[in-house]
């Protein structure tokens, strides 16, 4: 299995409900590295996994509406505790789509699967990984 990863950070806002959470019950920041990986059996005819570049642009423009965003005001997450967990699978979701839609350039319908994993801090990180197709 072949893969290619591509980086990029995020700096957010959010607080948690629930016991469980303690003092992040409370509105705190977090800057997540954000490394997302592309996996296939075969290189393309140009020896790729994935066009880099491409692979860059979709995990920027993915991020872009979270980036210096408070989580608790983003419609799209209301109800939702933001936790890394469930941060990765919507980058997942996003990262996914683009991969079916073309924006990952010629060679990137050949993308089997991909994993999204947020770093929280040099301790602490949490991954999903699933198959592309939907």
């Amino acid at each position: 299995m072949y893969a290619v990863e591509v980086r990029d950070h995020i700096m957010i806002a959010h607080s948690f409900r629930g016991e469980l959470f303690g003092p992040a019950q409370r509105l705190h920041g977090a800057t997540f590295v954000v490394d997302v990986a592309f996996f296939r059996e075969r290189l393309t005819e140009d020896n790729i996994v994935v066009d880099i570049g491409r692979a860059h642009e979709a995990l920027k423009a993915t991020l872009a509406p979270l980036n210096y965003r408070n989580l608790d005001e983003v419609e799209a997450f209301k109800g939702q505790q933001t936790t890394t967990e469930f941060l990765t699978r919507h980058v997942f979701e996003a990262i996914a789509l683009a991969a079916r839609s073309g924006a990952l350039g010629p060679g990137g319908d050949g993308v089997s699967r991909i994993r999204v994993t947020l770093h929280e801090s040099h301790v602490a990180r949490a991954w999903f990984e699933g198959p592309v197709s939907g």
